[in-house]
């Protein structure tokens, strides 16, 4: 079961924008119906986990609701895209299934920043 934080258009603004102000917010852009983004997702809950005093994690459905007017605002042209948010602006982004040496190197270099 993911630790995720489950975002929509409406709570967008507030859980990414906003909360990033704070924190560094992860959110993975995704669809049920993508092979890649059902690989991706326990490894992601995997290296999130060790960094949740310093990463939100928040997921976003594409296509449930009006969701995929966030993806297209944020450019997404394939899915899972997978985006860093700092004090209200994307930082770092990623497509596709990647490893977890990827992911943990991808946080690591957001993290030291």
């Amino acid at each position: 079961m993911s630790h995720a934080i489950i975002l929509s258009l409406e709570t967008f603004n507030p859980l990414v924008i906003k909360a990033s102000h704070e924190k560094l917010v992860l959110v993975d852009f995704w669809a049920d119906w993508c092979s890649p983004c059902l690989i991706v997702a326990p490894i992601l809950d995997k290296a999130l986990k060790d960094y949740s005093a310093d990463i939100i994690y928040a997921k976003l459905e594409v296509d449930e609701g009006e969701n995929m007017k966030l993806a297209g605002s944020y450019k997404v042209r394939g899915f899972p895209t997978i985006m860093l948010f700092r004090n209200g602006e994307e930082v770092d982004r990623f497509s596709g299934a990647k490893p977890a040496q990827f992911i943990e190197k991808f946080l690591l270099s957001n993290l030291n920043t």
